[in-house]
């Protein structure tokens, strides 16, 4: 059975671009609702004990398996997503993530307006991500439950773009939550952790 996987933070931790309030209904009810759900959906099928990476790949753009995708991929996202974020972070990353922002992005400032113009412009729900895909990065967005896994791309940061990972504080100022996440919250550690070895 999935369970719901801890946060790498405390309640309070990113406020206040994420308030506790937030968290504990994003977190503690809508992560919670997908879990619960897949369990539902995996129970006694040949799912029940695959990895949630099985299930999105042998899942994805089947339509009979389309409720079983989407739980599962959104898991998998706000698992990710959590991870992307952390107190006292945001900024300009170093090292060799800093290099291939420069080479593959234009350099960070451009990263910058290009990650947070594809959260802003994500019509609907959604993601914004930076990947990793042939020895490059790339800024990509998806919509509802996709994820760049399916694409062949590395997942390294995204940002949460459905209304409930910021209604609550923001209302309908998205672009004011995405470019406080940006600029406050990356955890660019936990991004250059993922990056592949070249």
């Amino acid at each position: 059975m999935f369970t719901l996987p801890p946060l790498p933070f405390a309640d309070g931790a990113l406020a206040p671009v994420v308030s506790a309030n937030t968290l504990s209904f994003h977190y503690g009810k809508h992560h919670k609702a997908y879990v619960d759900n897949l369990n539902n959906l995996v129970k006694g099928t040949e799912f029940e004990s695959a990895t949630l990476e099985r299930i999105i790949g042998d899942s994805a753009g089947k339509p009979d398996r389309a409720g079983m995708f989407n739980n599962a991929a959104q898991i998998w996202n706000h698992t990710f997503y959590w991870s992307s974020l952390t107190p006292g972070g945001g900024g300009k990353p170093a090292g060799r993530l800093a290099s291939m922002i420069d080479s593959d992005l234009g350099g960070y400032d451009q990263f910058r307006k290009d990650f947070a113009a594809a959260a802003v412009s994500q019509f609907g729900s959604g993601w914004a991500w930076l990947v990793a895909e042939g020895g490059k990065l790339k800024v990509v967005k998806t919509g509802n439950a996709e994820v760049p896994l399916t694409r062949g791309q590395t997942p390294l940061l995204t940002i949460d773009v459905w209304e409930h990972a910021y209604y609550l504080d923001y209302q309908n100022r998205r672009g004011d939550y995405v470019n406080a996440v940006i600029d406050k919250l990356l955890n660019w550690g936990f991004a250059a952790d993922k990056l592949p070895r070249s």
